[in-house]
């Protein structure tokens, strides 16, 4: 077997490196096996693993290495790999490779510290780190400042369960998102991403709101979030709070909609997702008065919701036609994917409530944003730190690629 050389340069960055050493390279007809680097503030560190044909003068190579090298003012490392430990790490390629996205609104040395810590403890090494988001400045961070970073890691995941256990302890305790996925071939290749409404895309119970309007605030409030909690069914929760509603006039909900707050990064996250030629969804136990407003003012492309009865300007206390419970979103979601031919794997479902865990299980990637104990234990994702658009790091995708707005 030739002999193989791990080649490291570091050092301050400029352009035509990569050309030059390659260039050397090429002039003693070496293969490279593999090739990697990275600038952090203007300083460059690249790694080549090599393999050197069995005539080749291996003085001059290192010699001509050096003198660049030197030139440059980077600093080189040359070391022999043994034909033991490469085929070891040709091995390794067959193994499992984790996503591990952290999301935060700064990030620190300890929580890098104690994230990778699991990582180590389940046997998990990690591949690359790159961070995603942009460059924070110095001092104070802003209210709605975005930091995240993505952690490549490989490994043989002994207890998958235990793993997410130890993450999730950690969002606690660190004041962060940790989202892990497996690295697939559709963790970039999402088409559609379906929502829930109240408090998913807007900041607000609109039932809660309707409510409160009528003076039957706190029976509602009540209700609902028994109902979130999963401590009562969804479907007799949803008829006992809008029968409290009768006699409510039309005209509130018109007063309603007016002062509804779209939730942090929504517009955002919607608005790249169009640009990216995503399929969008809103699937609401609400009221499509509310969801249908929400649809023309984002771009949304299905709506699907619960239709509020209306006689002669006045809530009846019932709604028509069938409610859209968990269940029913879950029927929802299948059907808007095989209408659009979207594998369910490419599908995103994000919710906060007990009513969404049918549609968040189904989907390829389901994400609890801000969402209930029992909902963010349950879900494979969640989200809580930041806003909505955080979602397109899970995605992969960098800030300087979300040019939406």
């Amino acid at each position: 077997m030739n002999e193989i050389l791990l080649i490291t340069l570091s050092g301050p960055d400029r352009a035509g490196i990569t050309t030059a050493v390659t260039d050397i390279l090429a002039q003693h007809t070496v293969s490279v096996l593999d090739i990697g680097q990275a600038v952090i503030h203007s300083t460059l560190s690249m790694g080549l693993l090599v393999e050197l044909p069995q005539q080749l003068d291996r003085p001059q190579l290192l010699s001509a290495l050096q003198v660049f090298a030197a030139d440059k003012g980077l600093r080189l490392g040359c070391e022999s790999v043994s034909a033991e430990s490469y085929s070891s790490w040709v091995d390794a390629q067959g193994r499992a490779r984790y996503i591990i996205t952290l999301l935060a609104r700064k990030i620190t040395a300890s929580q890098v510290s104690r994230v990778s810590a699991v990582f180590a403890a389940h046997g998990l090494g990690i591949d690359g780190i790159t961070r995603l988001s942009g460059r924070l400045p110095l001092g104070e961070v802003a209210p709605l400042s975005k930091a995240c970073v993505e952690f490549s890691v490989r490994g043989p995941l002994a207890d998958p369960e235990a793993f997410r256990r130890d993450l999730l302890e950690l969002t606690s305790s660190l004041e962060i998102d940790l989202a892990l996925q497996q690295d697939n071939m559709f963790r970039r290749n999402r088409r559609l991403v379906a929502f829930d409404m109240d408090s998913t895309l807007i900041e607000a119970e609109v039932i809660d709101e309707l409510a409160v309007e009528a003076g039957v605030g706190d029976q509602v409030s009540a209700i609902t979030e028994r109902a979130m909690r999963g401590e009562i069914d969804f479907n007799e929760s949803f008829r006992a709070r809008v029968a409290l509603l009768k006699g409510l006039p039309e005209t509130a909900l018109e007063k309603i909609a007016e002062r509804l707050q779209i939730t942090e990064g929504a517009e955002h996250l919607i608005a790249t997702l169009r640009q990216l030629g995503y399929r969008t969804a809103i699937l609401s136990g609400g009221f499509t008065y509310f969801a249908k407003r929400l649809q023309q003012r984002l771009g949304i492309d299905h709506v699907y919701a619960n239709e509020l009865d209306i006689v002669d300007g006045f809530v009846t206390g019932e709604v028509r036609g069938e409610i859209v419970d968990g269940r029913r979103k879950a029927e929802l979601l299948r059907e808007i994917a095989g209408r659009e031919g979207i594998d369910m794997q490419q599908v995103i479902a994000v919710g906060d409530g007990a009513n969404d865990l049918p549609m968040l299980s189904i989907a390829g990637l389901g994400v609890a944003f801000r969402a209930k104990p029992l909902v963010k234990q349950s879900a494979e994702q969640s989200i809580s730190t930041l806003g909505l658009d955080a979602i397109l790091y899970l995605l992969g995708i960098s800030d300087r690629y979300q040019n939406a707005d």
